[in-house]
């Protein structure tokens, strides 16, 4: 495993993230769960701990309330990295608000039995909030020690400046992390987007339409958790580029709205390709092009077994020339 520094952190986090919405932790929590899930979702948390995996994503709305018992039990909340989000929209309400901010942060730390989260990101963005407001409450929960570093997750870079601009301007902590959509695929449509959304969507820095965003992010000191790193699926080898009827099969709903398309097959067939030559997995390929790019990225995913584990960790080793990150993209 390889680790990496973020600043305002007192540990390192591991390049390779955990991400905790997967249905065997959903499971542990679900109505009637009992001892047998709780044991699977802690069975599944000490596998990613053996791999060297010590970061871990969650959410107001997922993960919490497994990955903190389990911390606790492991006596590992020292050593783990822990990432969670709130402000995300509900039916009412886009939450973007200090109340809400403060609301959840509080609910957080009970669900997580810590005192003190790692990493804290704004989940959603309302670009109609200025950032003053927003900036400040997140500044006082670091005042208190609630909250080490934070940031945003579907934040573009022209909000997370404003924000920063409004921090430098007030002698306040910045925005030090952001958490986009990123990876090999292009998401062709927010994978999430309701009908009559509240709020902002979700945010990606993929694609050849963001290169701008990316080479922000190069020249600015802001590590990118980049989610949905292997486009829900696509990349994971369990199905063929030649044939894709069988995508239905593995991805979710999300997964085929967000990143199903020709010019995405075409990445997979390249990954397919290029694994082949090298003697790697599909999956390998794609998570080591995000590894080899030209900023600090960590990338966010969720499998489900100790192979799958130790075959992403296994990605960090693969170094890709600038030839084959191009090819890979298509260019």
């Amino acid at each position: 495993m390889k680790y990496s520094e973020i600043k305002g952190l007192n540990k390192s986090a591991s390049k390779l993230v955990y991400g905790t919405a997967t249905p065997k932790l959903f499971a542990a929590f679900a109505p009637g769960a009992g001892e047998a899930e709780k044991k699977e979702a802690y069975d599944l948390l000490d596998m990613v701990w053996a791999t060297g995996i010590n970061t871990f994503d969650c959410a107001a709305h997922y993960g919490e309330e497994i990955l903190g018992p389990w911390l606790a039990d492991r006596g590992l909340h020292d050593k783990a990295v822990v990432i969670t989000k709130c402000a995300h929209p509900n039916k009412w309400r886009t939450r973007v608000t200090p109340y809400d901010i403060l609301s959840d942060a509080h609910d957080s730390l009970v669900k997580l039995r810590t005192n003190s989260i790692d990493i804290y990101m704004l989940h959603r963005d309302d670009h109609t909030a200025p950032v003053g407001p927003i900036v400040e409450t997140l500044n006082r929960l670091f005042a208190e020690g609630k909250i080490k570093v934070f940031g945003g997750s579907n934040w573009t870079h022209e909000r997370i400046e404003q924000a920063n601009e409004y921090a430098y301007a007030h002698s306040l902590e910045p925005f030090r992390v952001s958490s986009p959509n990123f990876g090999l695929a292009e998401q062709i449509e927010d994978p999430w987007r309701c009908d009559a959304p509240l709020g902002d969507g979700c945010v990606t820095i993929s694609g050849p339409e963001n290169q701008a965003a990316r080479d922000w992010y190069a020249a600015h000191d802001i590590a990118v958790f980049a989610y949905s790193s292997l486009a829900r699926g696509l990349f994971s080898g369990l199905f063929k580029s030649d044939r894709p009827e069988d995508a239905k099969k593995i991805m979710d709903e999300p997964g085929i709205k967000g990143y199903f398309c020709p010019d995405n097959l075409e990445r997979l067939r390249r990954c397919e390709q290029l694994a082949a030559e090298k003697g790697v997995e599909v999956a390998q390929i794609a998570l080591a092009w995000i590894f080899n790019q030209k900023f600090e990225v960590f990338a966010l995913s969720s499998p489900v077994n100790a192979e799958q584990i130790n075959q992403n960790a296994r990605a960090l080793d693969i170094t890709l020339t600038d030839e084959e990150v191009a090819w890979l993209n298509l260019k």
